[in-house]
């Protein structure tokens, strides 16, 4: 297979979503520099990668913090070159109503899920605008559209997370930079390990009510690192806006009409 020499950055690489779009991507024979907090989780990524043709370079990345971004990029620009690929994938949710919400894990829920994108996208695009090419992908969810009681920073912070890309891409109008937003639904991930036993029941409780929780379908990381990569590896000529992705519903037995 000839190697595609595009160079990409995931935040959130660790795991889930970011590591499925690395793997998908290290098939294609990019290089992929992997940044997220867990540092031998990202080792495992980067083998991953390596394993299936790409180029891996691990990196520490806390997305809030400005100084970590600068060395994230700087060190990777070091190691595989100029990068022209942004996921914006890194994401936190701390659920409970806003009356009982800790204020500090409202604002970790802002500083990762917008202040982080919109600090990777900066740095990210003064390479891109350099070089008058690029792609940033931003991972958003689609409580960005339906937002969820009892997850109102995380849905917050999502619809704000959308404005960005919209706003980016007017801003880059006419140098060759495509922005995309991946509107997530239902996901096997662990981005609810941290919390706490019975929240999620507690929150599917809620949600009916506002025709929110359909049915308990789910989709794989997979899945969403394919629509990531049909984005980022779309003819240059063409910029995918927005795509949603929601897992089918269940089949339902076939019920047959009862005679009168």
């Amino acid at each position: 297979m000839e190697r595609d020499p595009r160079i990409a950055a995931i935040t959130g690489a660790s795991s889930g979503i970011g590591r499925a779009v690395a793997v998908g991507l290290g098939r294609l024979g990019w290089s992929v520099a992997l940044g997220g907090r867990r540092v031998d989780a990202l080792e495992i990524t980067a083998e991953l990668v390596a394993l299936e043709g790409g180029t891996p370079f691990a990196h520490r990345l806390d997305v809030t913090d400005a100084e970590s971004i600068d060395e994230f990029f700087a060190a990777s620009e070091r190691a595989l070159g100029t990068v022209d690929a942004l996921v914006n994938n890194a994401g936190i949710a701390v659920p409970g109503l806003l009356v009982d919400t800790d204020p500090a894990n409202l604002a970790r829920e802002v500083e990762t899920n917008l202040l982080g994108p919109l600090l990777c996208t900066r740095r990210a695009l003064r390479s891109m605008i350099e070089v008058g090419r690029g792609d940033v992908v931003f991972v958003s969810s689609d409580a960005a559209r339906a937002p969820r009681p009892g997850m109102i920073g995380y849905s917050a912070s999502k619809a704000a997370l959308e404005t960005v890309a919209r706003v980016v891409d007017m801003e880059t109008e006419g140098r060759g930079i495509r922005t995309t937003v991946i509107r997530v639904g239902p996901t096997l991930t662990d981005f609810a390990g941290e919390w706490t036993p019975g929240t999620f029941e507690h929150l599917v409780d809620l949600w009916p009510r506002f025709g929110l929780q359909r049915h308990f379908n789910t989709m794989n990381p997979e899945d969403i690192a394919n629509v990531v990569i049909h984005a980022l590896t779309a003819p240059a000529h063409a910029r995918i806006d927005t795509i949603e992705v929601q897992p089918v519903a269940p089949v339902e037995p076939f019920a047959p009409p009862v005679d009168p």
